[in-house]
């Protein structure tokens, strides 16, 4: 059993178990102390001094981060003394910083920001010229370094070593002019390079991607899932006006802790991409014709009024919601009973999956699409008509010439390539809808609507609704 250990802070007694730091003890209290190389996943460093606290009996401050409590330790975090230490220590790290904030990328997320305005705000007394170091230094393909902004955390060192299992950063120099740099012959390229910016505390690491497109003041925030492998991810989505810029990780300790991988954060571009489908579309003489709604839904009811349940073949997707494709399903089942049923998504890639969050399977919704039916699309099936739900793999694209159907459509947030499908009926990206996924460890999980469909697209949810309406 864990020994319990008491203690005072700030006036307030606190029970915490043995071992336990001063700045968890206070977290305890809702008192945060401030500070910069923290992070409760990484080890401790206690190199930025910046939460020092004041305890009776020490000789000096006392680092809280790395310092345990003990039975009756009186621990002042707001004292004057400690205050001052505050004070003392953002001016030491403040004293080559560059003042460059109206331009620098992390303005408006910036930890030094809000220390400064919390606990110095005072001007700088410091007249000689600054120590220069390297400026907009890309040291990964994902990455850009801004050394004069570096406070010497070594979070993002700490972070490759442990976390990511790739030792590319150093510290090298002393004094002040310390550097942070990749390892000689390295680059920062490891599938995990920007939790390194996500953990920055300043505007030192900075996406290359996401660099000076938006002003963070600007973005709203949406709870959502990365769809990018059957881990689900949790994000934060990051948009203005329809477009989103960037995807960020959302804490969840039982999915991916704090963490997200580089491919995941790319998968938003497809959100954005021209390639979109807008609009109800009629392949006709190798090219797409735009139709308003109605005519797109009469023409698809004329044709397939046409045809047996025997002749339909529907297809699921491991892409989309379990949402979008329950009312898929029902539309089918309803309008052509006993029909053949199957799911597609995107091929398993054994090379993508590692140990820390990137799984074999590429498809956010497996678990959920199998629920439905387990039967995967094959080269056996047979088929005069193919209403598909999401997009076709290489693979699928394959097995559709294979099945030769005389009519497919599809029900499609990007414009199929090569144009396979007859009708295209315009469904919105998971930004675009609410929506609940079921991850690989059979978790659902659920994607908030960011902003409403671009153009005239619609969920899948609302188009097989439309559906059911005519027939």
């Amino acid at each position: 059993m864990t020994k319990l250990i008491t203690l005072t802070i700030d006036g307030h007694p606190v029970e915490v178990p043995e071992g336990t730091t001063i700045f968890n003890a206070a977290k305890q209290l809702a008192l945060e102390i401030p500070h910069f190389c923290y992070h409760p996943k990484l080890s401790i460093a206690g190199n930025c001094r910046l939460c020092q606290v004041e305890v009776e009996g020490a000789r000096g401050p006392v680092i809280s981060c790395r310092e345990t409590v003990r039975e009756g330790m009186v621990v002042r975090v707001n004292s004057e003394k400690a205050k001052q230490v505050r004070k003392d220590v953002l001016e030491f790290i403040l004293i080559n910083h560059p003042l460059d904030c109206p331009i620098c990328d992390q303005s408006g997320e910036c930890k030094l920001q809000d220390q400064y305005f919390n606990h110095s705000v005072q001007p700088s007394r410091m007249h000689l010229p600054k120590v220069h170091k390297p400026k907009a230094k890309p040291i990964g393909p994902q990455v850009m370094l801004d050394d004069e902004r570096c406070v010497m955390c070594t979070r993002c060192i700490r972070f490759c070593d442990e976390i990511a299992g790739e030792h590319q950063l150093i510290m090298r120099e002393r004094g002040d002019h310390s550097t942070i740099d990749v390892f000689p012959g390295k680059q920062l390229d490891h599938p995990y390079s920007l939790c390194t910016v996500d953990i920055c505390p300043v505007g030192a690491l900075t996406s290359s991607d996401f660099r000076f497109k938006k002003r963070v003041w600007f973005l709203n925030s949406t709870p959502s899932i990365c769809t990018g492998c059957a881990t689900g991810c949790n994000i934060w989505m990051d948009h203005h006006d329809r477009i989103v810029y960037r995807y960020r990780p959302r804490d969840n300790e039982a999915v991916n802790q704090c963490w997200l991988c580089d491919p995941g954060r790319m998968t938003y571009k497809a959100i954005n991409a021209a390639t979109r489908a807008l609009f109800p579309m009629k392949l006709v003489g190798g090219a797409y014709q735009r139709l308003e709604w109605n005519d797109a839904l009469s023409q698809v009811k004329e044709v397939l009024k046409s045809y047996k349940a025997a002749d339909v073949v529907g297809v699921l997707s491991a892409q989309a919601s379990n949402e979008e494709n329950t009312a898929v399903k029902r539309f089918l089942e309803k309008t052509f009973p006993g029909l053949q049923l199957f799911w597609t998504g995107r091929e398993a890639m054994p090379e993508f999956a590692d140990k820390i969050l990137r799984d074999a399977d590429r498809n956010p919704n497996t678990h959920g699409v199998q629920a439905l039916t387990t039967k995967r699309l094959d080269a056996q099936v047979k088929a005069k008509v193919l209403i598909v739900l999401g997009e076709l793999t290489a693979q699928d694209l394959r097995l559709l010439m294979s099945i030769k159907p005389e009519v497919t459509i599809a029900l499609a947030d990007q414009l199929p390539h090569p144009e396979w499908a007859h009708y295209l009926l315009p469904r919105a990206t998971h930004a675009e809808q609410d929506g609940t996924y079921v991850n690989r460890k059979g978790m659902e999980q659920q994607a908030k609507m960011a902003f409403p469909p671009k153009g005239e697209s619609l969920s899948a949810v609302a188009i097989a609704s439309k559906l059911m309406e005519i027939f």
